[in-house]
C-alpha cells in the first residue's frame, strides 16, 4: 500500500486542494481504530505514517513492571530495557505494536477515512471559497438534470440552478456552457450548495456593471430594477456626473453595450430610465413613449392615478399589462392607468347649445332662438343664408320674423371686419346688402 497510497494523497492533494499533511493526520487518526482491532486495547494507542515511504506504524505506551500480567498495559523489564537500557520499574515507555498483518486492516480504515475526509474538506472549501462571491457571475458547464433543477459544473465545484430560478423561455441542454449569478451559498443538511440563478433582477445589473465601464467606477449608479424573466426588464439609472448621459453610457456606441447584454439574455427586451427623484417625471419615463395627459398622486397608499388619451392606453398599459406592472416594480409606487374620458353631448344637449348661441345675437329673444333652432337654423352662418320670406315661414315668428332678420344682418355688419373702400366705392357691407 505504502509507495501507491502517498501516490493517492499526492493527487488528492493537486486535484482537491487539501494539503497532503491534512490528509495523513486525518488517516492517522483512522488508523487508531484500526489498530485497536489488529492490536487489541492498547494503552495510549496511536499509529503513524512515514510521509516519504508511507510505511505505517502503532505504537503504545506501556508501564513497566517486574512481570507483565496484562500485554495491552505492562510490559516485563527484561523487555523494555531492550528498547529503553536504562528503563526503571513504574516507568511508562512508547513501544512499537504493530501486527503483521496490520497492513490490509488499516488500508481498508485509512481508504474509508481519506473519503469521508476528503468530503468534508471539499464541503468546507466551497463554502469558504463561495460564502464571499455571492453576487458574482461565474460561467459553467451543464453537467446534469435532476426533474427541473440544472447542476452546473463549475470546475472544482458543482453549482445548482433549481427550477424557480430559471428562465422560463431558455432550454438548457447538456454540455452548454452558461453564465449565472450566484445567488447564495446555503448550508443544507448534505453540506454547503451553491445557488444559482438567470432569472434574478440582481443578474441583468451585474452584467451591465461587467459592460459598462461607468457603472463599474461608481459614475453612473443603478437606482432600481424590474424584471419578468425572459420577456422584459426596465432598469433606472442616475449619473452622478452632469457631463455623463447615463442611458447613453449603458446604450454605448451604436447599441454596442447593451446588445451584448440582450444577447446573453436570449433577446430579451431592456429598456434603460433615465432616474428622476420627482415620482410623475421618474414614471413618466417608465411609461415612454407613451404620452400620458394628467398625474395625480395619492402620498398616503403610494398610489399614482395617470390618465392617458385612448390611443394611448394600449401602449401605456404594454401586453398583459406588462408595460404597467414592470413599472410599479420599478418606481415602487403602485400605477393606476385610465382612459381619458369624452364627454358626449347627446341630442338634447346639442338643441340647448344651440339655442344658447342663436340667442346670444343681440335682438333675438331665447324663444325666437329656440323656433329658429328647431327649424333648422343653427348658428349665424345659418341664418345668413336665409330669406325674409323662410323667416316668415316659421309659425311661431309671425310678425316677429323682420325684426329677428334685422337683428341677424346688423350682427353680420358688426362682427365683419372694416377695411379700405372696394374699387366702385361702397364700403364692403353695402355691397353685401346690395
Amino acid at each position: 500500500m505504502n509507495a501507491e497510497f502517498i501516490a493517492i494523497l499526492e493527487f488528492w492533494e493537486r486535484e482537491k486542494g487539501i494539503s497532503k499533511t491534512v490528509l495523513l493526520a486525518a488517516v492517522e487518526e483512522a488508523l487508531v481504530s484500526a489498530a485497536k482491532k489488529a492490536v487489541g486495547p492498547a494503552r495510549d494507542l496511536r499509529c503513524t505514517i512515514d510521509p516519504k515511504n508511507g510505511d505505517i506504524k502503532a505504537f503504545a505506551k506501556l508501564i513497566v513492571v517486574e512481570k507483565a500480567t496484562s500485554k495491552h498495559d505492562q510490559i516485563n523489564l527484561l523487555d523494555a530495557r531492550r528498547i529503553k537500557p536504562d528503563a526503571q520499574l513504574g516507568e511508562e515507555i512508547e513501544v512499537e505494536v504493530t501486527p503483521s498483518n496490520f497492513g490490509r486492516i488499516a488500508s481498508q480504515y485509512a481508504k474509508q477515512a481519506l473519503m469521508q475526509h476528503i468530503r468534508r474538506a471539499e464541503k468546507d472549501l466551497i463554502f469558504t471559497e463561495f460564502k464571499d462571491r455571492t453576487g458574482d457571475i461565474v460561467s459553467g458547464v451543464v453537467r446534469r438534470f435532476d426533474r427541473s433543477d440544472v447542476s452546473i459544473d463549475l470546475g472544482r465545484y458543482e453549482a445548482l440552478l433549481p427550477n424557480r430560478e430559471r428562465v422560463p423561455t431558455e432550454e438548457y441542454q447538456v454540455g452548454e456552457r452558461l453564465r449565472c449569478y450566484v445567488k447564495a451559498v446555503e448550508n443544507t443538511l448534505h453540506g454547503p450548495e451553491i445557488i444559482l440563478s438567470r432569472a434574478d433582477p440582481q443578474f441583468v445589473a451585474k452584467l451591465f456593471q461587467l459592460e459598462v465601464s461607468e457603472i463599474n467606477d461608481g459614475t453612473i449608479e443603478i437606482k432600481a430594477i424590474a424584471r419578468e424573466p425572459g420577456y422584459r426588464t426596465k432598469i433606472a439609472v442616475h449619473s452622478r456626473d452632469d457631463k455623463v448621459d447615463p442611458v447613453g453610457a449603458c446604450v454605448g456606441l451604436r447599441g454596442q453595450r447593451v446588445k451584448n447584454i440582450v444577447r446573453e439574455l436570449n433577446n430579451e427586451k431592456v429598456d434603460i430610465i433615465r432616474w428622476d427623484s420627482n415620482v410623475k417625471v421618474f414614471v413618466g419615463n417608465a411609461l415612454a413613449p407613451a404620452k400620458l395627459k394628467s398625474f395625480h398622486l395619492d402620498e398616503a397608499h403610494h398610489r399614482i392615478s395617470i390618465v392617458a388619451s385612448e390611443d394611448q392606453l394600449s401602449l401605456a398599459i404594454g401586453k398583459r399589462g406588462q408595460n404597467a406592472r414592470l413599472t410599479s416594480k420599478l418606481t415602487g409606487w403602485q400605477v393606476e392607468i385610465d382612459a381619458e374620458v369624452e364627454v358626449k353631448m347627446g341630442f338634447d344637449e346639442k338643441v340647448a347649445q344651440a339655442v344658447q348661441v342663436v340667442a346670444s345675437i343681440p335682438g333675438v329673444l331665447p324663444e325666437q332662438a329656440d323656433a329658429l333652432v328647431h327649424a333648422g337654423f343653427l348658428s349665424l352662418d345659418n341664418l345668413l343664408e336665409a330669406e325674409l320670406a323662410d323667416l316668415q315661414a316659421i309659425p311661431q315668428l309671425g310678425d316677429q320674423a323682420e325684426s329677428v332678420f334685422q337683428a341677424v344682418q346688423a350682427e353680420a355688419a358688426r362682427r365683419k371686419p372694416k377695411g379700405p373702400e372696394n374699387d366702385i366705392g361702397q364700403p364692403p357691407g353695402e355691397q353685401n346688402q346690395a
